[in-house]
C-alpha cells in the first residue's frame, strides 16, 4: 500500500458512531459520514467511502476554517455524537443522531451545524452510492430545501434530504454552501422515503422536528442506561459499552450483529476482510450474558424469543441451528467479492456475505445455553414448551461432540478437533444438566451425565500437551490458543488447577505481550490466509479476567485499566489493536465490548471483595 492512497482514509479508529437499532453511521473526526448501509444493518450501504474513497459515496461536512484542531465526544450517557471543528477563525458543532424508532421504515438520520463561535462558511456534499455502489440513482427535487434519490437497482430505495436552507444539484449529487453566524445552524435530514412520497407525520417546522427529536433522543438514551444495576469501578467505559452492544441490537428482531461494517482488514493490505453484519449465535448470546450482569434482562428475553423462531424455523426444515443468520433468519449468506471497490486503504478483496454461515462451529451451542441458563436464573424462567426445543439441541451435541470443526476463529483450512469447542460443548451440556434439575424438567438423566463426564476426562486428559505443558489448540497439536482462556471463565476448571496455571504460562510465553493477546500463532497454526495480523482484543479482555480468578488481582486491574488506553477518543474498539496501536477490523465490534464488559464486572466484584475482607 503506498502512502499517497493510504492519506485518503482516515484510521479506524478516528470514528464515532450513531444508530437507531436499525443500521449504524460511522462519522470521522473531519465530520464526514463515510459509512452507513440503509435502512438495515445487513442492507446494501449508500455511504461507503470507508471502503473506496473515490467510488463509495459519503456525506461531508467541512467548515471552511484553517489550522482546525478536531474533537469528539458523546453527550453523556447517549448515543448522540458531538464533532467540534477548532480554529482562531471559529469554532463550529456537528451534532449527529438518529431517533429511536420502532419501524425501519422511519430511518431518520440527523444532522444540525452549530457555528458556536465567529462566522464560518460551511461546505456540504451528499453523495449516495446505492446497493454497495453498483447501481446509479435518479433525482427528484422536491423544493429548494429538499431533494429524492431514487437507486435504480432492483429495490428501488427512495432517500429524502431536507435542509432549512437551500440546497442545490451537482453531477447527481448535493453540494451546498452556508455561511453561518454566531449562534446560527443549518439542520440536514435524511430519511428512508416512501414509494408514495409521503413525508413522515409530525413535521411542522424542520428546525422543531429536529429540536423534538433531538430531546426524544437523549432521553431514551439517558433512561436505558440509567437503568443499569451496575454501580462499580469504570463505570463510563462499562456504559459506554453497553450503549455500543445496545446500538448493535435488532430493535425488531432482538439480536445482535457482531459488528455494523463488512470488509475492514484485519490486517492492511491483507485478505482477512469479512462481513460482520450478521447474528452469530456466539457472539449474540455471549452479548446477551454481559447485558444480564448490568441488569438488561429484557433485552435477553427479546434475543430468547428471536432464537426459539430460529429453532421452530429449524424443526420445520429439519435442519440443525446455525452458526450465523441474516437479521431475519435467512440461512444462506453467500459471499461475494466487490471488485470495483478498492478497499479500506487499498486492502482488497471488499466482501459480502460471509461461507462461515455452512461450517460446523460446535462451540455455539455453550454459549447459548450458558445465556439460557443465566436468564432463567435473573430473567425469567424458561417455559416448558422452549425447553422441550432446547432438549433436542443438547441431543445433538451429546451425538455430535466428538466430531472435527472449525471452530471459534472459523478455521478455513482443514476442520480439526478444537480445545474451545470441546469446552463449549461441555457448557452446553453442563448448564442443560444444571437448568433441568433446578426446574425439575425431565431429560434423560444418564446420558447427558454420562456425555458431560466423558467430554470432561477427553478434554481434561487427551488436550493436555506434555510437551508444551499447556492445553493445546487442537487434539494432537503442539501449539497454544488464546481461546483456552475461556476455561476458568465457564467454570470449566479451577484458575488453580496446576495444569491451568501452566496454561496460562504457556499463553503468556507465547501470545502476551504487555495486556495485548494474539490469539494464535499463524506460524505454527495455519488458517488459510498469509499474513500476520493484530492482537485480538476479547482475548486481552479474557487474559485479565483470568488473572483476576487466579488471584492476581492488582495485576489484572494494571492489565485491564492499561487494555482500555487502546480505545479510541471516544471508548470504542475495533476487533483487533494494530502493530501502532491501531483499530483494525469491523468497527466497532460486539465481541469486544462484551468481554470488557465480563472483565470490569469480575474485576470489581473481586477487588470489592478484597476491600471488604
Amino acid at each position: 500500500m503506498d502512502k499517497k492512497n493510504n492519506s485518503r482514509y482516515q484510521p479506524i479508529g478516528n470514528y464515532g458512531i450513531i444508530g437507531n437499532q436499525h443500521t449504524i453511521a460511522l462519522i470521522g473526526k473531519n465530520g464526514s459520514l463515510d459509512f452507513m448501509c440503509f435502512p438495515q444493518f445487513d442492507s446494501p450501504s449508500i455511504f461507503a467511502s470507508l471502503l473506496d474513497s473515490e467510488k463509495g459515496g459519503k456525506f461531508e461536512i467541512k467548515p471552511q476554517l484553517e489550522e482546525v484542531d478536531y474533537k469528539q465526544l458523546y453527550l453523556p450517557d447517549t448515543n448522540v455524537l458531538l464533532t467540534r471543528f477548532l480554529s482562531y477563525q471559529g469554532m463550529v458543532e456537528i451534532t449527529d443522531f438518529m431517533p429511536v424508532k420502532e419501524k425501519e421504515h422511519n430511518c431518520t438520520l440527523i444532522r444540525k451545524v452549530t457555528s458556536v463561535r465567529g462566522k464560518v462558511k460551511i461546505k456540504m456534499e451528499c453523495s449516495p452510492r446505492f446497493n454497495y455502489a453498483r447501481s446509479g440513482h435518479t433525482i427528484k427535487t422536491e423544493n429548494k430545501k429538499e431533494i429524492v434519490f431514487q437507486s435504480k437497482g432492483k429495490d428501488k430505495t427512495l432517500v429524502r434530504l431536507m435542509c432549512n436552507k437551500p440546497i442545490k444539484l451537482k453531477d447527481d449529487d448535493i453540494h451546498a454552501e452556508f455561511s453561518l453566524k454566531e449562534k446560527d445552524s443549518v439542520v440536514l435530514v435524511l430519511e428512508l422515503a416512501s414509494k408514495k412520497g409521503d413525508k413522515e407525520d409530525g413535521k411542522d417546522t424542520l428546525e422543531n422536528y429536529v429540536e423534538t427529536s433531538f430531546q426524544d433522543t437523549v432521553n431514551f438514551w439517558k433512561t436505558w442506561i440509567g437503568s443499569s444495576t451496575y454501580k462499580g469501578r469504570w463505570m463510563e467505559m462499562v456504559h459506554r459499552s453497553a450503549l455500543t452492544l445496545k446500538l448493535l441490537t435488532s430493535y425488531k428482531h432482538g439480536s445482535t450483529v457482531a459488528a455494523p461494517t463488512f470488509s475492514l482488514p484485519e490486517v492492511i493490505d491483507g485478505k482477512r476482510n469479512w462481513d460482520y453484519r450478521y447474528i452469530w449465535i456466539r457472539d449474540a448470546a455471549f452479548t446477551m450474558y454481559a447485558l444480564i450482569r448490568l441488569g438488561y434482562t429484557n433485552e435477553a428475553g427479546k434475543f430468547m424469543k428471536w432464537i426459539r423462531g430460529q429453532f421452530e424455523k429449524n424443526l420445520k426444515e429439519g435442519k440443525h441451528l446455525q452458526l450465523m443468520y441474516s437479521l431475519n433468519g435467512d440461512w444462506a449468506l453467500e459471499e461475494e467479492d466487490l471488485n470495483h471497490l478498492e478497499g479500506y486503504a487499498g486492502s482488497k478483496p471488499v466482501r459480502i456475505g460471509n461461507n462461515a454461515y455452512k461450517q460446523m462451529q460446535l462451540d455455539i451451542y455453550g454459549e447459548l445455553m450458558d445465556s439460557i441458563y443465566l436468564y432463567d436464573k435473573h430473567g425469567l424462567p424458561v417455559t416448558y414448551d422452549f425447553w422441550t426445543k432446547l432438549v433436542d439441541q443438547i441431543d445433538y451435541v451429546c451425538d455430535n461432540w466428538k466430531k472435527k470443526d472449525h471452530g471459534i476463529w472459523e478455521i478455513r483450512s482443514e476442520k480439526q478437533e478444537f480445545l474451545y469447542s470441546r469446552v463449549m460443548c461441555w457448557v452446553a451440556v453442563d448448564r442443560a444438566v444444571r437448568l433441568a434439575e433446578k426446574r425439575s424438567f425431565p431429560y434423560p438423566l444418564d446420558k447427558w451425565r454420562n456425555v458431560r463426564n466423558q467430554i470432561f476426562e477427553d478434554v481434561y486428559h487427551n488436550f493436555w500437551n506434555e510437551d508444551i505443558q499447556s492445553f493445546a489448540q487442537y487434539k494432537g497439536c503442539d501449539f497454544v490458543d488464546a481461546s483456552a482462556l475461556i476455561m476458568p471463565l465457564v467454570r470449566f476448571i479451577s484458575p488453580y488447577d496446576p495444569k491451568w496455571q501452566c496454561t496460562m504460562k504457556a499463553i503468556e510465553k507465547e501470545l502476551v505481550s504487555d495486556t495485548l493477546v494474539y490469539r494464535y500463532n499463524t506460524k505454527y497454526s495455519p488458517d488459510g490466509f498469509d499474513g500476520k495480523e493484530g492482537t485480538f482484543s476479547i482475548c486481552s479482555f479474557w487474559y485479565v479476567e483470568c488473572l483476576a480468578r487466579g488471584g492476581q488481582v492488582e495485576k489484572a486491574r494494571l492489565f485491564f485499566e492499561k487494555m482500555l488506553g487502546y480505545a479510541n477518543h471516544l471508548g470504542l474498539f475495533a476487533e483487533e489493536i494494530g502493530l501502532r496501536g491501531e483499530q483494525l477490523g469491523n468497527f466497532p465490534q460486539a465481541f469486544t465490548h462484551l468481554s470488557l464488559i465480563s472483565a470490569a464486572f469480575t474485576l470489581n466484584r473481586m477487588l470489592s471483595k478484597e476491600h471488604v475482607e
